[in-house]
């Protein structure tokens, strides 16, 4: 569907948001032919060339506008690193994240942006995130043309391995940890959970996983003996079965074994999670390896299944071991007030535009993403401001281009708001 705004609406508008209003509006049509620019520029996350590619596209268009802009090398972390810009000392601090990096890689069939007619186009991370990267650009491109970016402070991180993220995952985070901890506010522009009626206050983390059982290799004929014990298929079995009795149901808690490997021998590639076993019907298993993530709402509730998790580990059949690893990756982003707060200021922007109201979005339907790592050192923050469409991380991703002007008039009178008041 295509969003339209009720012009009748202006009047709640300053002359300062309808200059805002006005000016972005004009300048849609040249704002999706930069989206198609960036999309057809191949930035897959192990394609460095494409992900610095598109990181210059988006320089060369926020120095004109007074940022200073600086690449972040991203060898340490082996991958190919971020872009930043920043201009102002000012006023609120804006912290505005996106990311360059998209799940399609060079060998990928979806490679190009077709504008499939007025309201929609489709092609390869164009909502995820492309487009949202197009929406925070021509948001600041909106306020300095009316003088409003001199009001405020704009740091800008644009990540370059969302998609895939670079190990150790610290460093990799850091420039942009290190952005949130000098910032009042946090904005991040994925497309949330694809409904432009809601924004996103809340993100459950990501903890990775792995249980390693083992047993006592021999003739099946004496499984469940005392001299050769269950094996290690058996326990990691009574391991997961346990994980199924004890956590299930709590609410906004996941746990997923995603990948099993049991036999006689395992042989398990970490970084690239495949993997192969060999075993035979008659041998009892010796080794076998679970990998899973698990989503929690908060850092407490993560250590308090971690715990758990651990205890149902401990509790081994006769004959078998086994121990879990964590490894926690994207924190949690706690609902806070100030979160509301700036939810019910984006709400009140967008009626006033003449959209319809925000509301927040269910955690359940929001993945992990970059805003974790600043949500929790700012004052209020919040994510799902990009363009809306379907399809993410698959060949048929498309964008509701009618979403580009909505989001990016919301973002503009948020910002232009939360400036002339902290002025006063």
């Amino acid at each position: 569907m295509a969003f339209t705004r009720d012009t009748s609406a202006q009047s709640n508008l300053s002359l300062d948001e309808q200059q805002l209003v006005t000016f972005i509006e004009s300048g849609v049509e040249d704002a999706i032919s930069f989206l198609e620019e960036i999309v057809n520029i191949n930035s897959g996350s192990m394609n460095f060339s494409g992900v610095r590619a598109v990181g210059a596209a988006f320089a060369d268009e926020l120095e004109p506008l007074g940022f200073k802009t600086w690449w972040v090398d991203g060898e340490a972390f082996g991958r190919a690193g971020h872009l930043f810009a920043s201009r102002g000392h000012t006023g609120p601090h804006f912290l505005l994240i996106g990311h360059l990096d998209t799940v399609f890689e060079l060998d990928s069939s979806f490679q190009k942006f077709t504008r499939l007619n007025e309201n929609q186009a489709e092609g390869p991370g164009v909502i995820d995130m492309k487009g949202g990267d197009v929406v925070l650009l021509e948001a600041v491109r909106a306020l300095h043309a009316v003088g409003a970016l001199d009001q405020m402070t704009v740091t800008i991180a644009l990540i370059g391995d969302e998609e895939s993220s670079g190990s150790p995952l610290e460093v990799g985070r850091a420039s942009l940890v290190e952005a949130a901890d000098a910032a009042d506010i946090a904005l991040a522009f994925e497309p949330g959970d694809g409904d432009p009626q809601t924004a996103v206050l809340a993100r459950r983390g990501f903890t990775g996983w792995e249980v390693h059982a083992s047993g006592v290799r021999g003739h099946s004929s004496a499984v469940f003996s005392e001299e050769m014990g269950y094996g290690s298929i058996y326990e990691a079995a009574r391991i997961l079965t346990g994980f199924q009795e004890q956590l299930t149901g709590q609410e906004l808690l996941t746990f997923n074994p995603g990948l099993i490997l049991g036999g006689t021998t395992v042989e398990f590639d970490e970084e690239n999670d495949r993997g192969s076993a060999v075993g035979k019907s008659n041998v009892i298993s010796e080794k076998t390896i679970v990998t899973g993530d698990l989503r929690t709402i908060s850092p407490s509730i993560r250590e308090e299944v971690k715990t758990t998790m651990r205890a149902i580990v401990a509790n081994h059949l006769p004959g078998t071991g086994a121990e879990i690893l964590f490894r926690d990756s994207y924190p949690p982003m706690g609902m806070t007030q100030g979160n509301e707060r700036l939810l019910a200021l984006l709400s009140q922007a967008s009626t006033d535009a003449g959209y319809e109201s925000v509301r927040a979005g269910n955690p359940a339907d929001a993945g992990a993403a970059d805003i974790s790592f600043a949500a929790g050192r700012v004052e209020m923050a919040l994510d799902g401001l990009g363009m809306t469409g379907e399809g993410t991380h698959t060949t048929t991703e498309w964008a509701d281009l009618s979403t580009l002007p909505m989001q990016t008039i919301r973002t503009a009178i948020l910002m232009h708001r939360i400036a002339t008041a902290w002025q006063q």
